[in-house]
């Protein structure tokens, strides 16, 4: 396996929600109970990992899609008009508890994100997940930094970095144009902002 293709395979798109909110936990002002750590962690595992992974199984074998890398506009509608409404689900059942505000405000802005990607599909542009899910890290740790009066600009100027080799990597795998790399990082960052002034 070349490394651009490890990297998009170890830095993909179902991976990041996890190891993000792992990250959340660590660096959050907020003290949560193990209990609740590891009961979130699973939930997010199972909503953001497992699934998305069983739905691509799924409609490969119900030829709903033509490829497992989704690379085409008409493979990647149904998957993603899914994982929005899941995403959207998540956040609102996480919303109603107390103290996870923040993770709620993460996973609706995924949602968020993907709605602005599915509707940018009519239009025949394709954005980089890989680039979306970093750029809603980002965000997010951005509108965090606002909420809690804290820096994470360490954190901040990581994912950064690995936006960039992600990036790379994309681009050397010819997944995605520089135009789709930019537009599904930039819609990443946005969505967070716009979710933290609309709740």
């Amino acid at each position: 396996m070349k490394i651009p293709q490890f990297i998009s395979v170890l830095l993909h798109p179902i991976v990041i929600p996890t190891i993000g909110v792992m990250l959340y936990f660590l660096v959050s002002p907020i003290n949560f109970e193990s209990n609740q750590k590891l009961g979130v962690l699973s939930l997010v595992f199972i909503i953001t990992y497992l699934i998305p992974l069983l739905i691509l199984v799924l409609f490969k074998k119900l030829k709903l899609i033509d490829s497992y890398k989704t690379e085409t506009i008409h493979d990647r509608k149904l998957p993603v008009a899914i994982m929005l409404v899941v995403f959207y689900l998540l956040g609102n059942s996480l919303h109603h508890i107390q103290n996870f505000y923040d993770i709620a405000l993460l996973f609706y802005a995924t949602s968020l994100g993907l709605v602005i990607v599915y509707i940018l599909f009519h239009f025949k542009m394709k954005a980089s997940i890989h680039l979306f899910s970093f750029g809603i890290f980002t965000g997010f740790f951005m509108i965090l930094s606002i909420l809690h009066n804290q820096s994470f600009l360490m954190i901040i100027m990581i994912n950064l970095l690995l936006s960039g080799i992600v990036a790379s990597a994309r681009l050397y795998l010819n997944a995605h144009t520089p135009k789709e790399i930019y537009l599904g990082f930039i819609i990443g960052i946005i969505a967070p902002i716009i979710s933290f002034f609309i709740l």
